[in-house]
């Protein structure tokens, strides 16, 4: 049986469309990698025997929610107006990016709706230090479109950011044959309507991108709070100097060199920072509940289980012996 490798580009009921050899092949999972809970997911490559698929070789980076994999760049979609920018918002994707080992482009979408030119300075001040590459595009006016084909180019991307922030309206634009469907912006919560339901990978000319239903329920309830300031590179730059190795960075921490150098930390940024350590501490309390260390029943002695007695009960028994010595002393 010839085996080959493809891509998987979609997934449909229990169908994996894979691309080999530059055409799409419908394939089944092989049952083995059913018992063994594989999951195969969009971006994945996969090797095939007789339309099925057999193995699915390593990744190279995964995400969840949506889960997609072999990501070469995170494009951050952020529109200037309808919705409002959220510097928040934004800050969240770059983080996520960092954390799972992704390069991140910030395309700044609706510019054609700017009507405050200070808000390019702003942005340029806070994020060209950090060195993310920066663009303004108008899906609608198609300005800046090539721009940022230039920077898709030869890589496999997927854009993110809130709905209603022009993600399909840019697909379209950078594809004049696309018509992927578009949703308004609801004016009473400034967010749009979910139009993508299923990822899938769509092929450009000289690029391909991930469309997905989108990041909107991302929280930082996966890393531990003590972890969080590595990814922001303004706060590392100053925490190997804090007074506690521990520190969290928080204004009211005594001796933190982040604290004394927060004027030259973007505020929206440190805010940033502060909410998602809130929800990084959600996720400590939360495991170290559910997660108390349970000593198992039996331990291993000289290649034989035997009972182990718990803590307590040990406990019990060094008070009882040592009892035992101090009376044989006195005798």
């Amino acid at each position: 049986m010839e085996t080959k490798q493809g891509q998987v580009y979609k997934i449909h009921s229990d169908f994996y469309y894979v691309k080999i050899e530059g055409k799409i092949i419908e394939c089944k999972i092989r049952e083995v990698l059913k018992k063994q809970k594989k999951q195969v997911v969009v971006g994945d490559i996969v090797d095939v025997e007789e339309n099925s698929i057999t193995i699915i070789e390593p990744r190279k980076n995964a995400i969840t929610r949506p889960y997609v994999a072999n990501i070469d760049q995170l494009v951050v979609v952020c529109a200037i107006k309808e919705p409002e920018l959220d510097f928040e918002q934004l800050n969240r994707y770059l983080i996520f990016a960092k954390i799972h080992k992704m390069d991140a482009v910030i395309c700044f979408n609706k510019e054609d709706l700017n009507d405050d030119s200070s808000i390019y300075d702003e942005i340029k001040n806070i994020y060209e230090p950090l060195g993310y590459k920066i663009l303004f595009t108008s899906a609608l006016k198609k300005t800046g479109i090539n721009e940022l084909k230039k920077v898709l180019k030869n890589k496999l991307s997927t854009l993110c950011g809130q709905s209603g922030v022009g993600k399909s309206s840019i697909l379209n634009a950078l594809n004049d044959n696309l018509s992927i469907r578009t949703g308004e912006v609801s004016k009473k919560q400034q967010r749009g309507r979910h139009t993508t339901r299923h990822s899938e990978i769509i092929d450009f000319d000289g690029f391909s991108i991930i469309d997905t239903p989108g990041f909107s329920h991302l929280k930082f309830d996966f890393i531990l709070p003590n972890e969080l300031d590595n990814y922001f590179s303004e706060i590392k730059k100053y925490k190997d100097k804090c007074k506690f190795k521990d520190c969290l960075h928080t204004i009211d921490s005594k001796g933190c060199n982040v604290v004394k150098n927060i004027e030259n930390i973007n505020i929206s940024r440190y805010e940033s920072y502060i909410a998602f350590l809130n929800e990084a501490l959600e996720y400590k309390e939360k495991i170290s509940r559910i997660s108390i260390k349970k000593e198992h029943s039996y331990k291993e002695n000289l290649g034989k289980n035997m009972v182990k007695i718990n803590s307590k009960k040990r406990e019990a028994a060094r008070n009882v012996k040592k009892q035992r010595i101090t009376d044989d002393r006195e005798i």
